[in-house]
C-alpha cells in the first residue's frame, strides 16, 4: 500500500495504535470515578508544557508530560482536599494552563500558529521520530500501570472507602491514576490534539459499556474500539485531507451511537432468556450470591 511506504504515515499509524490502546485503558478508570472530563482539564494544562518546550528549545512532548503530571497531581489534591472553592481553583488551573501555553508559543522564536494548531487538534505530518520514541516509552508506562494494577485501580475507582478498609493505599493509587491520565494526554496529543483527547478517553469506554457486562470485557472492547477508530481516522484523514483528531473523535461517536442502537434489543433478548430461568429458581431458599459479572476484573 502507498500509505505504508511514506515515513511520516508509518510514524503516524504507530502513534495512532498506541493512542488507541492507551486512551481507553486509562479512560475506563476515569469513567468509573465519574471524572470523564479530567482528560480535558489536563489537556489545557499540558498546553503550558508545549509552550515551554518551544520557548526553551526542548522537546514539547517531554515538557508537556512534566507539566501535565504536575497539573494532574494538583487536580487530584484539589479534588481530595478542596471544599467550596475547589471548582474555582480547577477552573483557574485549566484556563491558566491554556492561556499560558498560547502566550509561551507566541513568545518563542520557533513557535507559530501552525505549531499551535498541530498540538490542539493533532497533525499527521508533524509526528517526528523523536515524538514516536517518546510516545512509545510513555505508552509502555501507561500499559504497565493499567494492566499490572488493574485490580487495585478498579477497587479504588469503584469504592474508595471499601478500598481503604481492605488496606489499599488509596491516596497513592488516586495520584497514580492522575499521573497515568496525564501521561496518556501527552501520548495522544500529537494524533488527536489536546482539545479532543478527552473524547478518546471516554467515548470508546462509553460505547463498550453498551454491550459489555463486566469490567474485563469493557476494558478489552474499549481498547479494540479505540484502536479501530484511531487507525481508521488516521487513514481517512490522509486520503480526505481532513484533521485527524476531529475524524477520530467523530468515528468514535458514530460507533457509540451504533452500539447504543444495538444495545436495547440485545438487553430485551437477555431479559427474555433470563425470565424462564428465574421462574425455575426456588424463591423460598435464597442462594449465596456469587461474584458479579459487573465487577469481574
Amino acid at each position: 500500500m502507498e500509505i505504508l511506504q511514506l515515513a511520516f504515515m508509518q510514524r503516524a499509524l504507530l502513534a495512532a495504535v498506541l493512542v488507541g490502546i492507551t486512551a481507553p485503558a486509562v479512560g475506563i478508570f476515569l469513567v468509573q470515578r465519574r471524572q470523564a472530563l479530567m482528560g480535558d482539564g489536563i489537556g489545557h494544562v499540558a498546553m503550558t508544557g508545549v509552550g515551554l518546550g518551544f520557548l526553551l528549545s526542548t522537546s514539547p512532548v517531554w515538557m508537556a508530560t512534566l507539566i501535565a503530571i504536575i497539573g494532574a497531581i494538583t487536580m487530584e489534591l484539589i479534588r481530595a482536599y478542596g471544599r467550596t472553592r475547589g471548582d474555582i481553583a480547577l477552573a483557574l488551573l485549566f484556563y491558566g494552563g491554556m492561556a499560558g501555553g498560547v502566550m509561551l508559543i507566541n513568545l518563542s522564536p520557533t513557535g507559530s500558529n501552525a505549531n499551535l494548531n498541530s498540538y490542539l487538534f493533532g497533525s499527521l505530518s508533524t509526528v517526528s521520530e523523536e515524538d514516536v520514541t517518546a510516545i512509545c516509552l510513555l505508552a509502555l508506562f501507561v500499559m504497565l500501570v493499567t494492566l499490572g494494577l488493574r485490580r487495585q485501580l478498579f477497587a479504588v475507582s469503584q469504592d474508595e472507602e471499601f478500598a481503604r478498609v481492605t488496606g489499599l493505599p488509596v491516596r497513592a493509587l488516586n495520584l497514580l491514576i492522575a499521573v497515568t491520565a496525564a501521561v496518556t494526554v501527552t501520548v495522544a496529543m500529537r494524533v488527536v490534539g489536546l482539545l479532543l483527547v478527552s473524547a478518546l478517553m471516554v467515548v470508546p469506554v462509553a460505547a463498550a459499556q453498551q454491550l459489555a457486562r463486566s469490567f474485563r470485557a469493557t476494558f478489552v472492547l474499549a481498547v479494540l474500539i479505540g484502536t479501530g477508530v484511531t487507525l481508521a481516522g488516521t487513514v481517512g484523514s490522509y486520503y480526505q485531507d481532513v484533521p485527524p483528531g476531529a475524524t477520530i473523535v467523530l468515528l468514535a461517536i458514530v460507533v457509540f451511537i451504533a452500539l447504543t442502537a444495538c444495545a436495547a434489543p440485545l438487553a430485551r433478548r437477555r431479559a427474555r432468556a433470563a425470565g424462564p430461568a428465574a421462574d425455575e429458581c426456588d424463591m423460598d431458599v435464597p442462594s449465596s450470591p456469587g461474584p458479579s459479572d459487573d465487577v469481574r476484573v
